[in-house]
């Protein structure tokens, strides 16, 4: 596996569906081409739904590429080459698919997990940390991806994500200090073409996310 100097591969993971998994990475590889990005979408999802997205919308400003494959991290640098600065990987759920994910995690640098403020979807972070740090095991430096939890479908106002932002970064977690309300943006977004993504939560993200990582 090989890839240029300053590559960056993020892969946007978590245990079950319905999680925001393809809207994150949706609006996070929209975001990162308005910041002058080269940006590289692979559907790693069976279900295609970034494909078919991108579709609807009448295409993106990024390329997207379906890629639902155990082999990912062998494919994927020929596909790359040097023609792209960050993949962004939407990958199905880790549950139905593990095999693809953890060929995600073997060609990340980087995984962001989407996460709702609530006690069952916090509770199955434990599946997501496991296979981040068995993903050390196969890969060449036998370290982990990088990873950080987004917060999202949060409630402005609620207590309860506070708590919650509390007891992840107890668990070790690197939780993400932007949080992504419930919003009809997000939440009605699929298939329509994403605009301005920069100047939403997922745009503070992804420069949160990216500080200090080589750009």
């Amino acid at each position: 596996m090989s890839y240029h100097l300053f590559m960056i591969v993020l892969a946007v993971v978590n245990l079950k569906g319905g999680t925001g998994k393809t809207t994150t990475a949706a609006f996070v590889a929209h975001a990162l081409h308005e910041q002058s990005r080269r940006v590289l979408v692979v559907d790693a999802d069976p279900q295609g739904s970034a494909q078919r997205w991108s579709e609807y919308a009448g295409g993106w400003p990024v390329s997207v590429v379906g890629m639902p494959t155990k082999t990912l991290h062998r494919q994927l640098p020929g596909v790359v080459g040097d023609r792209f600065d960050v993949v962004v990987i939407d990958t199905p759920p880790l549950e139905e698919q593990r095999g693809v994910v953890m060929s995600a995690l073997q060609a990340a640098t980087d995984v962001l997990v989407p996460v709702a403020p609530t006690p069952i979807e916090c509770e199955r972070m434990a599946a997501v940390r496991d296979a981040v740090d068995a993903a050390a095991d196969l890969r060449p430096s036998g370290q982990p991806p990088r990873m950080a939890v987004l917060l999202t479908r949060t409630v402005a106002g609620a207590a309860s994500t506070q708590v919650w932002r509390e007891l992840l970064t107890e668990a070790g977690d690197r939780v993400l200090k932007v949080n992504v309300g419930r919003l009809e943006r997000f939440s009605q977004a699929y298939g329509d073409p994403i605009v301005n993504a920069s100047a939403t939560a997922y745009g503070d993200a992804v420069t949160e996310l990216l500080s200090g990582v080589r750009a």
